[in-house]
This record gives structure tokens, sequence and C-alpha cells, in this order.
């Protein structure tokens, strides 16, 4: 199975970038082997599913670190560090990544789709009373997600009961949803309810999941909300703003190179919380809808 690659995406539109300086682009170009070299060894990983979680969290760490410190954090060039937000060099490896750690988990899923997918979210008629339209103008929302396991859905309306003519529209269906944040902070946590609720009005089954790198908020109780469950991959905060702000400058990055080097490898991104992601999709995948026999046995459903 072809998965995305989301990263690889955004290394070459990197290198295309006008504004790019030069020193930048050959360092971009420098590291396409490695990001290649790390590819092959996921697609290498076999074993157990506990065994395949946490190599491929190890070769994970080991990229992400070489991305993060070797070449944003270290170039001489300010422009990759300073302008990261928008390249998403580095907050796109956790999109590349999550595919091949759910394909490897679960290689019984071959009829779906794994990784950053344009999930259905709501069905609409776009039509009036004197329009002619073949099934009322059927439209749909859709979200873009980060990361989903979805499975490709095909919709059909027609006003003509043979359907010898009809509207018709091609979305994916998203069983298992995530969004990833590099740092986490509580006007994002809010934007990830109101998707959440989306996403579970589309689908009462579905399963929606807010990843985060970095902690910049105060946890608040996810009960309320439709979100499954917020997963910190590296169980820590963010670094405080007058640290990073001296980042800003490759003088300012190498005073401090050392101690943000310690920091990354202090906090990995944690096996247990990959662990307990694998286990909830594991969970969606067991669920059987209940057996009257059953139900009559236990005396609850």
């Amino acid at each position: 199975m072809a998965l995305p690659t989301p990263h690889l995406d955004k290394i070459n539109a990197a290198i295309s970038n006008e504004k790019m300086p030069q020193l930048a682009i050959k360092r971009l170009r420098d590291g396409l082997p490695r990001y290649h070299q790390w590819i092959n060894d996921m697609t290498a990983v076999e074993g157990t599913k506990k065994e395949v979680v946490a190599q491929l969290v190890r070769l994970f760490n080991d990229y992400k670190f070489y991305v993060d410190f070797d070449l944003i954090y270290s170039c001489e060039e300010d422009f990759l560090y300073r302008q990261k937000g928008q390249l998403k060099l580095d907050n796109t490896v956790i999109e590349e990544f999550l595919p091949h750690l759910a394909i490897k988990a679960f290689p019984e899923l071959n009829d779906v789709t794994f990784g950053p997918t344009k999930c259905f979210s709501a069905a609409y008629f776009r039509t009036s009373l004197q329009a002619v339209t073949f099934g009322g103008g059927l439209s749909v929302r859709t979200k873009d997600q980060d990361f989903a396991i979805s499975k490709k859905l095909y919709l059909k309306s027609s006003h003509d009961s043979a359907f010898a003519q009809t509207d018709s529209v091609e979305t994916y269906l998203g069983y298992v949803t995530a969004e990833c944040k590099t740092n986490l902070d509580k006007t994002m946590f809010q934007e990830a309810t109101a998707t959440a609720n989306d996403v579970k009005s589309a689908l009462p089954g579905a399963k929606y999941f807010l990843l985060c790198e970095w902690l910049d908020m105060t946890p608040v109780s996810t009960a309320p909300t439709d979100i499954d469950e917020v997963l910190l991959m590296r169980k820590a905060k963010r670094i405080s703003s007058n640290i990073r702000k001296s980042f800003n400058s490759y003088a300012g990055r190498m005073e401090k190179a050392d101690w943000y080097s310690k920091f990354l490898q202090s906090h990995p991104f944690d096996i247990s919380v990959f662990s307990r992601f694998i286990g909830h999709i594991e969970s969606l995948l067991t669920e059987e809808d209940p057996a009257e026999n059953t139900v009559l046995s236990d005396g609850f459903f």
C-alpha cells in the first residue's frame, strides 16, 4: 500500500521556495538521504504489535531529533527556524509517521486509507424549488484531518426512484481521526472540540483524538467534549517564551545548543503514549453490535 508523504512534500516545497537561502537549500538536499533511510528502516520493522510500536517510535525519535535540532535549529541561516510554522517541516514528520505506525500495527486493514485526509462531516443540498437538478444538488462538507483511518465513500441522490439521473459525490468516511499539534493551547483545544463534534455528528461511532507534542495550556477535562482523548506525545510542557525568543538568531541558538539538545533528548516521544493510541484503535476494531441472547444473559447493553 502506497502511503502519503506529507513531510517529503514539505521538504521538496521548501527546496523550491524562492525565498529559501542557498545554504538552507543545501542542508535540505543533504538531508534527503536521511529521510529515505528513515522510511526504509520503518518499512523493514517486524515483530509483535508491542515490538513494532516500540521500534517505530525509536526510529521516529531519532529522525525527529535530526529535523528539530540538526536540520532546523542548527542551521546558520535563520530562515528555517523563523519560518518553521509556515514551512511545516517539523510538524509533518508525525503526519508521515502515523500511517506507518498504523499499517504495521494493523496489517489486516487492507481496505482502508491511512494518513492525512479530507473526511466527510456533513451533507447538504444546493437547490431551490425551480432549480433543475438530478438529485437536489447533493454536496458534502469535508474537514482536513492530519491523520485518519478512513474508507472511500460514494453518495448519490436522485429525484428519480430508479436513479436514472443522479447527483453524486465522492468523499472519505473517517473512522479514526486525529489532529496533530506541535504546541497545544486553549484556542486550539476549543477548535478541536468543534471539529470532534462534527466528526461524531457525521459518524457517531468514530474516534477523535488530539495529539500534541508540547502542552501550552492548563489541562482541562475532555468529558464534556466529543474528543476521545488528548495524548501528550512527549509528556512535557512547552519551553517558556523568555527562552524561546533567544532562538530567533543563530548566535542565540548556539548559545543554548547544548541545553536544547538535552531538553529534546530528555523528553522523547513516549512509547507508552503511542501504545495507548494503538490500543484505542484496537478497541474500535473489536467492537461488535450486541447480540440479543448475550444481552439477555448479561442484563445490559
